[in-house]
């Protein structure tokens, strides 16, 4: 990455744990994967948080992966009132009615094989690129499929682990 200044990730390290766990939740809603990392903070860079969000994410079991993947909405229906949620599926925006139908169709069909949402890393990819990845997942088996979406959710949270560590964001601290 970079060595200039990481506002974000100086606030990160310096909130009080309840609210860092908070922020971890909006990153990924495994409470593993958040509790690893709450327990190596403080962190000196950007490349310091990837590494241990790498390597808690490669630690995660099938439970833990499902609780990280029940914080993700259905590709094409993005959370309403959730920035990051419509940001990250912003190829879907402008997708036709046809699209639209096509991927809710498939977003059944993959909940129905795998018990769970059909989990990629949207973010600046078209409506079209996410249907194609989706007919090509559809048909992998359930141990394959659970390391492709292992290592989508790790994609997911390199990006807004950037965000996190970059952006100098107000985090509610609870003042109890």
């Amino acid at each position: 990455m970079t060595s200039r200044p990481m506002p974000g990730l100086s606030r990160f390290n310096t909130l009080q744990e309840n609210a860092a766990a908070a922020a971890l939740h909006e990153v990924c809603a495994s409470s593993a994967w958040g509790s690893k990392l709450l327990a190596q903070r403080p962190f000196k860079t950007a490349e310091e948080l990837f590494a241990a969000s790498d390597a808690a994410m490669a630690e995660l079991g099938a439970e833990d992966l499902a609780e990280a993947m029940a914080g993700h909405p259905p590709i094409g229906r993005p959370k309403p009132g959730d920035p990051t949620s419509s940001r990250e599926q912003r190829g879907m925006a402008g997708a036709s009615e046809e699209l639209k139908a096509e991927m809710l169709e498939l977003n059944l069909a993959y909940q129905e094989r795998f018990g769970h949402v059909f989990l990629i890393c949207a973010t600046g990819a078209t409506g079209e690129q996410m249907r194609d990845a989706m007919k090509a997942r559809i048909g992998n088996d359930t141990g394959t499929e659970r390391e492709i979406v292992r290592t989508e959710l790790g994609k997911i949270n390199r990006i807004r682990l950037t965000r996190l560590a970059e952006e100098d964001v107000e985090v509610e601290e609870d003042k109890d």
